[in-house]
């Protein structure tokens, strides 16, 4: 019976001790480290630039356009011409594949849409 006593409040006094350390390491580092804190590399590049409202690695969803010779759709580039994929109807299977140049706006063979071509530097 004292045996059992002892062992219990052995147990209950290292467990006490264990939650006392741990919070006390908790309160040195000041919490939690944020996900701003902990990324590192191309992660951090990436947020610090999503902070300053740019999206180097195009991971938000891109601006719509109408595809008129106005607002043509913005195609981005390192280069002086890029392969462009049409799909000219939503339901259409076939894609219309044609090169787009740097210069102005031009047309899909097929449907007419408007196409841009801008150039784009790559962030790293």
């Amino acid at each position: 019976m004292a045996a059992r006593l002892l062992l219990r409040t052995c147990s209950v006094t290292l467990q006490l001790r264990g939650r006392m350390v741990l919070q006390r390491s908790m309160s040195t580092m000041k919490g939690i480290p944020t996900d701003e804190e902990q990324a590192t590399g191309l992660e951090r590049r990436a947020m610090q630039a999503l902070k300053q409202g740019k999206d180097p690695y195009s991971i938000l969803k891109p601006k719509e356009y109408a595809g008129t010779k106005e607002d043509p759709h913005i195609v981005p580039c390192i280069g002086e011409k890029r392969l462009v994929g049409c799909l000219c109807e939503e339901d259409n299977t076939a894609i219309v594949w044609f090169w787009l140049h740097d210069g102005d706006a031009q047309r899909c063979p097929s449907c007419g849409s408007h196409y841009k071509l801008v150039h784009h530097e790559l962030p790293h």
